[in-house]
């Protein structure tokens, strides 16, 4: 499993370069993206497409080449394979059929932009791609707004501006937002805005909305912590209806009305079970 650049091709490691150089076939997630990694290194291999598509077909092909004895590097387009990516089906495969899988680490987009976002140090959940519908996006963000982490996300271009309008919808136009594009490339750009004016920096320029995203929403306030909202939320559901119970608990408490929402709503179906 080896890491590859996420945008400065010499951000590679050399153990990185002699795995690949080493190797008897390089698995690619685009074979196009990888050649071209190859030739700026001046490397050759045997490449075999391993995407989101293929990738059942593509894990029992290379467990076969592992059992005639062949060494496999297996890479995505940018970053370390199996994180938003494909790879983890053929690890496990490979793992099953009893061959040993050795990581190679190096770049990672999401520790890349957390390392730079200035963000306090603590607890961080990386949530990867949120859904692509504004719905499913929402019902999603309510599931874990009010936990108490830093939030990371990926993003693609053509979704940032809706996407940022839905954090702020669901989590809180309060809340500050790192957003980090481009990263390690000619035109990287990390900007910290609160949430209610993300929108509108990226519509400033069309510039802005290009390439790919990392998403960091700082973590809700230690007051904010479902933990100290949750008990008088319970209590309050075996009294009252549903509506009433959130208007108070957020009234009480300062918490967000959608993360109480969500919360009773998984609450009232346990009392009534």
């Amino acid at each position: 499993m080896v890491a590859t650049p996420i945008g400065n091709l010499e951000d590679i490691s050399p153990r990185a370069l002699e795995s690949l150089a080493r190797a008897d076939a390089i698995a690619a997630e685009d074979t196009r993206v990888t050649a071209r990694l190859l030739e700026h290194h001046r490397l050759r291999g045997k490449l075999i497409p391993v995407h989101e598509h293929n990738e059942r077909q593509s894990a029992d092909r290379i467990v076969e080449e592992l059992a005639r004895g062949k060494t496999i590097a297996l890479v995505t387009d940018a970053g370390t394979p199996g994180i938003s990516d494909p790879g983890a089906l053929v690890v496990a495969r490979a793992r099953a059929a009893g061959f040993r899988v050795v990581p190679i680490p190096g770049p990672n987009a999401a520790v890349t932009a957390l390392s730079a976002a200035g963000l306090p140090d603590g607890p961080f959940l990386f949530f990867g791609f949120l859904p692509a519908k504004s719905t499913a996006r929402r019902k999603a963000l309510a599931r874990i707004g009010a936990l108490p982490y830093a939030l990371v996300f990926h993003e693609a271009p053509h979704r940032i501006v809706e996407s940022v309008e839905d954090l702020a919808a669901v989590l809180g136009a309060d809340r500050s937002l790192v957003l980090a594009r481009e990263l390690t490339k000619m035109f990287e750009e990390i900007h910290r805005c609160p949430l209610r004016d993300a929108a509108g920096w990226l519509r400033e320029n069309p510039d802005r909305q290009r390439g790919e995203f990392v998403l960091i929403v700082e973590g809700i306030q230690a007051q904010e912590s479902a933990a100290d909202w949750e008990p008088l939320l319970s209590a309050l559901l075996e009294e009252m209806p549903l509506a009433r119970a959130v208007k108070i608990t957020c009234k009480l408490t300062g918490a967000k009305k959608n993360g109480v929402y969500e919360r009773a709503l998984g609450l009232s179906g346990r009392i009534r079970d």
